[in-house]
């Protein structure tokens, strides 16, 4: 992480508050102040640095009101990811799973490691997926210039109006077709679709006048199930402009999840913070969240996402030199879970903490344990280490082994079992056509979970 004082913020880590004040308020279930989360996060702006003793007190109020909240259940999903294409010209800095969408045209010669999926593509992998017992598919994808929202969106836009960032299907090697299409693809295989964020439906509905509600429901009628709040990255706009330029602002995110919360789509919600962002910014970003929830009561989860900084432009630049500190991400998940009153579940993420790290988060405030994952490329193409697949049999071990009750669920929560580490064999059992046969055998889930037991 950098100095967030080398940027001319106006959103800084100032209080009038005192720590003990909104330690105080947290234990007692009080709804917390953006003074009072900046006093926890920072574990009180009276000191420098973090205070170990405060941190634990903060970490174990949060533990607690986790129990309260959730008991002792840790939930996780059976799913695959699909991500369509990496084609993408937004240019945020923090990422590394694009690839600028002029090497996808049919005239460039040069090799690049990026791919394109068909809508039948997409078929078969999610279809493949589900025969072996997955209940979600997550897609998330960039920016392609030759996707629509459907085949009249594409015809509305003008390839040569810059601004509409569109260019026709024959320009590429590969034709992506449109959102509505490779959604209807996705859920005609099967499974629960958990796909579109902001910025896709922003993308999908550029050049038009339909809105962020009429995006959502053509894709709710094509298959959308659920709609991942990322592309949230800091919901401060001050933020965004140095690490996103590119994307949209908080307001059209917190639009879009308007919309797909009024159409009827739950959703969840993310940060990706330890980058340039300040503790002040984060506690400003939980309240956006905390507002939102109050007004749609449709975010089901809450993610915090740590920035992998190795592999992408924010570190080659030098404008960071790393990301969070292991007492950063125990606070950003305890905060969390202190500050979003209305947000039953807070999810820990093994892909990016590895196995002990994500373990110990649980007992910071966390509930859910992410998902299996069948395949992940974005925070590995970020130069992640953990891994890319996690099965039913690890998640019952590390799970029971911390004294919690392992639950695989739906990805809307409204599903949910408890799985016994006794059963044999042990797998997912709530996807259409799971029976409780592993994902993948056991010589490949061996394999595949590899790295993440060689960093942990």
């Amino acid at each position: 992480m950098t100095d967030a004082g080398e940027f001319d913020f106006d959103v800084v880590p100032d209080s009038d508050q005192s720590f003990e004040n909104a330690l105080a308020k947290a234990r007692a279930g009080d709804r917390l102040t953006v003074a009072d989360g900046i006093e926890l996060v920072t574990t009180g702006t009276d000191v420098e640095g973090i205070d170990q003793r405060r941190k634990e007190l903060v970490l174990e109020a949060a533990d607690r009101r986790r129990a309260e909240v959730v008991g002792d259940e840790v939930t996780f999903v059976a799913n695959v990811n699909n991500n369509v294409t990496t084609a993408c010209n937004t240019g945020c800095l923090f990422c590394n799973f694009k690839d600028t969408a002029h090497r996808f045209e049919t005239d460039h010669t040069e090799a690049h490691a990026g791919f394109t999926k068909t809508p039948e593509e997409s078929h078969d992998v999610v279809a493949d997926a589900v025969d072996r017992g997955v209940y979600e598919v997550t897609s998330v994808s960039g920016l392609h210039p030759a996707f629509g929202l459907n085949e009249e969106h594409r015809e509305a836009l003008d390839p040569q109006n810059q601004e509409h960032n569109y260019k026709p299907p024959e320009r590429y090697d590969t034709d992506p077709h449109t959102y509505v299409e490779q959604i209807r693809a996705m859920s005609e295989a099967g499974a629960h679709v958990h796909s579109v964020t902001p910025e896709e439906a922003e993308h999908a509905q550029r050049g038009v006048e339909w809105g962020y509600r009429e995006v959502y429901q053509r894709l709710k009628d094509a298959g959308l199930d659920t709609v991942p709040g990322t592309a949230a990255e800091i919901l401060v706009d001050e933020v965004r402009d140095v690490i996103c330029p590119g994307k949209i602002s908080t307001d059209e995110w917190v639009a879009a999840m308007e919309a797909a919360a009024d159409v009827g789509l739950p959703m969840t919600a993310t940060i990706m913070y330890g980058h340039v962002e300040n503790a002040a910014h984060r506690i400003h970003h939980l309240d956006v969240v905390r507002d939102l929830q109050d007004r749609t009561d449709n975010i089901t989860e809450f993610v915090p996402l740590s920035f992998v900084h190795q592999e992408t432009p924010l570190f080659d630049r030098g404008v960071v030199t790393g990301g969070a500190s292991d007492a950063e991400d125990e606070l950003m998940i305890a905060v969390s879970r202190l500050y979003l009153d209305n947000v039953e579940h807070v999810q820990s993420s093994w892909v990016k903490f590895g196995n002990a790290k994500g373990l110990k988060l649980l007992n910071c405030g966390a509930d859910d344990f992410m998902g299996t994952i069948l395949s992940e490329e974005i925070t590995k193409r970020a130069g992640g280490q953990h891994g890319e697949f996690r099965s039913v049999a690890d998640y019952a071990e590390m799970i029971s082994a911390i004294g919690r009750t392992p639950v695989e669920r739906s990805t809307d929560y409204t599903e949910r079992r408890v799985v016994d580490p006794d059963d044999d064999p042990l797998g997912p059992r709530l996807g259409p056509q799971a029976d409780g046969t592993p994902l993948v055998p056991e010589r490949d889930a061996d394999t595949a979970s590899g790295a993440a037991s060689a960093d942990d």
